[in-house]
């Protein structure tokens, strides 16, 4: 589920779109507000945070803006590879239309959360960290509840990785609690309605759709069997890569970037 297939970007972009877009949005809108540090994004970035004072005065809209905003380089890509290698399974299963609703449900389940119980003076907040928590909760939900659509070894590794992730949470400085936990909890609470009817991620149904819509293409089932002698070397790299997204959250709040 969580091993990456595909051949190119654009082969990536072409089967999940809305994760696609999410991180284009991510990077877009880092560099209008943070690297070209323009006058006009400064305010995007002030009108868009969650700031719960201004939420308690009727700004109701900074309960869905702070999703796509980031403090800074490390927070977007930490936040955008977590989505890039959690949110393509999910968006296969789900559908588009569930996905992005499930996604953006569990951000704003995160970011009411963090209004109601969070400091209410000035408290202000952004990031994709509570609807990727969301990411999380469905899939622990799949873990305990429909273990038919993920198998043992994709259970280890996302339970592995929720479990650091929430030590983390209570660990690092400058986390907003409240969102990681609302965001799983809104995940763990839409999973029963969006899992309805779905079937379980499997890497070649994208190639047998296109398949389907362009005769040129030539599809080989067998192909995943090639690939099962390289099963072991993409599992290290896998745990690798999830060290290096580690690595990074921890020197990120440490201010070393």
């Amino acid at each position: 589920m969580f091993f990456r297939t595909e051949r190119s970007i654009k082969e990536f972009m072409q089967f999940y779109p809305i994760v696609s877009w999410l991180v284009i949005i991510h990077l877009a809108l880092w560099v209008f507000i943070h690297f070209l540090q323009l006058p006009l994004g400064w305010e995007l970035y002030t009108w868009g945070s969650g700031i719960n004072y201004l939420i308690n005065q009727g700004e109701y809209w900074r309960l869905v803006t702070p999703i796509f905003l980031h403090v800074d380089l490390m927070h977007t890509l930490f936040n955008s590879f977590a989505l890039v290698l959690f949110g393509p399974a999910l968006e296969q299963m789900l559908g588009r239309f569930k996905f992005i609703t499930a996604y953006l449900g569990a951000g704003i389940i995160a970011n009411v959360g963090t209004y109601l119980i969070g400091p209410t003076e000035f408290y202000s907040h952004v990031g994709a960290s509570g609807a990727i928590y969301g990411i999380f909760g469905i899939y622990i939900f799949m873990v305990a509840f429909r273990k038919h659509l993920i198998d043992s070894a994709n259970s280890q590794i996302i339970m592995t990785i929720f479990i650091i992730g929430l030590v983390m949470t209570f660990l690092q400085p400058n986390i907003n609690v409240y969102g990681h936990l609302f965001g799983f909890i809104g995940g763990f609470a839409l999973a029963p309605i969006v899992l309805a009817n779905v079937s379980p991620y499997s890497p070649w149904r994208n190639y047998r759709n296109r398949y389907e819509e362009d005769d040129e293409i030539q599809f080989d089932p067998n192909r995943w069997n090639k690939k099962r002698n390289t099963s072991k070397i993409k599992k290290n790299i896998l745990w690798i890569l999830l060290g290096i997204l580690v690595l990074f959250g921890l020197i990120s709040r440490i201010g070393l970037f």
